[in-house]
């Protein structure tokens, strides 16, 4: 049994006074922090802002790119070629790399946004294009994915440490793959549900599917968003039952 994980939140999407209020909230209670580049949201500023309150909290850093559809904040399937992710990808990981050494801090990990997340979880030559990209700018950071996807075989095949992820706040369909949002209920707002679901993942090695059946999942770093207005709370309260379970907050590729 795990009795550590790593809880990760996509953040540095709120470029006003009052939305960076709000993600900071959520810091003290998270182990990862995967900032936007500013394809999807938040621009250079708010990414050196974000990073140096994450620096702070001794947050593992990671990059967040995106697709570039800040209209669609990432979530659109655009086409593009592999050469298209490869490149966008490799220019904000670059971009996060450099900000995060200007807030003191450095990069530890890579997470696709969006779109971007879910193509490459089924699309194999979409996986292996960010992949590449993250092995080529540097082969030591770790790549997270969705659990059972095409990019974590994709990253594990070129060597790079791939974390496999699940999700908190999102119901799954049977095959694995996230409920879309499209549908009602693809979203998880009751912190006891999702709780509950965090649990099984990490102590069961599964996650109960909207049609009610068990999918195997491989629990090593869970996320939750930072754009539903009720994040720092469930940070919080997701937090302490994790606490009360015996289930330490440890970021995936830190010794400290």
């Amino acid at each position: 049994m795990n009795r550590s994980i790593d809880l990760n939140c996509d953040i540095g999407e709120q470029e006003s006074d009052e939305g960076q209020l709000h993600e900071s909230a959520i810091l003290p209670h998270i182990s990862s922090a995967n900032v936007a580049c500013g394809f999807h949201a938040g621009d250079a500023r708010v990414m050196r802002r974000t990073m140096q309150a994450a620096a702070k909290h001794a947050l593992a850093v990671g990059a967040h790119p995106s697709l570039a559809d800040r209209d669609g904040f990432g979530r659109r399937e655009l086409p593009v070629s592999a050469d298209e992710v490869y490149e966008l990808t490799l220019y904000q990981i670059g971009a996060s790399a450099a900000m995060a050494k200007a807030a003191g801090t450095r990069l530890n990990h890579v997470k696709p946004h969006g779109a971007l997340y879910n193509m490459a979880a089924r699309d194999r030559v979409l996986a292996d294009a960010v992949a590449h990209a993250v092995r080529d700018f540097d082969s030591g950071l770790v790549l997270f994915g969705l659990s059972g996807s095409q990019l974590i075989f994709a990253g594990e095949e070129l060597g790079l440490n791939s974390a496999s992820e699940v999700f908190a706040d999102r119901r799954y369909q049977s095959d694995g793959s996230l409920t879309p949002r499209s549908e009602a209920d693809a979203l998880i707002h009751d912190v006891e549900e999702a709780a509950r679901q965090v649990l099984d993942m990490i102590e069961h090695g599964f996650v109960r599917a909207r049609d009610g059946s068990e999918v195997p999942v491989r629990a090593e770093t869970v996320c939750i968003h930072g754009d539903a207005p009720t994040a720092p709370r469930f940070a919080q309260h997701l937090a302490g039952i994790l606490a009360q379970a015996g289930v330490t907050l440890r970021a995936v590729g830190r010794d400290d």
